[in-house]
């Protein structure tokens, strides 16, 4: 038995760096471009979506584009792919399929971002600090695969990996909650901290390469 735990721990150890905390307040900083940085969301539910909410903050100077959320199984490695193309465009991927929203010009502030979905109607909705943005509709009827790996800082061309140093994030990420179902305007303007997907306040990560976790100043 003895021996067995010591392997389990040196394969944890191979793999990075696990850990299942209460992030509240709490950030990751990544602190410079790289293509081996980033961190594995392991979800409370490993099961097929057809409905989701997704909210989290960002804080980055960048200029280029960036991978924000990255959700890849091993079918469809864009299943769900957050993504600020440059200063005035964000992209939502599901299943492979891309829509563009228009944003106003980032003034380098702490942003609030919350993004909807629902497959009986189609219908996506970009919140940017608590304001929806137009709806749009894609994948209507699809059903988002389950086994998901979930990466923060880096944009996954296969799963679980085939990161561009291009488009892997810089700067800090927090808050990151996601659900089920279609969360009511209302609680998506409170910017909590919960969410039986992903749940800041009971998170299980993983670490990989340089980036750091630390107290949030910004919200």
């Amino acid at each position: 038995m003895e021996k067995q735990l010591q392997w389990t721990l040196f394969l944890i150890t191979l793999s990075g760096v696990m850990a299942c905390t209460d992030l509240w307040k709490k950030v990751f900083l990544f602190p410079k471009p790289s293509q081996d940085s980033y961190v594995t969301l392991i979800p409370l539910l490993n099961t097929r979506l057809q409905n989701f909410t997704l909210c989290l903050w960002t804080y980055t100077e960048l200029m280029r584009g960036y991978s924000v959320f990255s959700y890849a199984t091993q079918d469809v490695d864009n299943e769900i792919l957050l993504f600020k193309d440059n200063i005035r465009q964000y992209s939502l991927t599901i299943g492979g399929e891309e829509i563009t929203f228009p944003v106003s010009e980032n003034s380098h502030n702490p942003e609030h971002i919350c993004v909807t979905w629902e497959s009986a109607s189609g219908v996506a909705v970009l919140w940017i600090n608590a304001k929806p943005l137009v709806r749009q509709v894609l994948k209507v009827g699809y059903t988002l695969n389950a086994n998901a790996k979930i990466i923060l800082g880096q944009d996954q061309d296969s799963y679980g990996g085939s990161f561009d140093i291009n488009q892997s994030f810089v700067g800090e990420i927090g808050n990151v909650c996601m659900w089920d179902y279609v969360l009511p305007p209302i609680e998506m303007k409170e910017k909590c901290s919960c969410g039986n997907v992903l749940n800041w306040r009971n998170l299980n990560y993983e670490e990989n390469g340089f980036m750091v976790t630390l107290p949030n100043l910004w919200v």
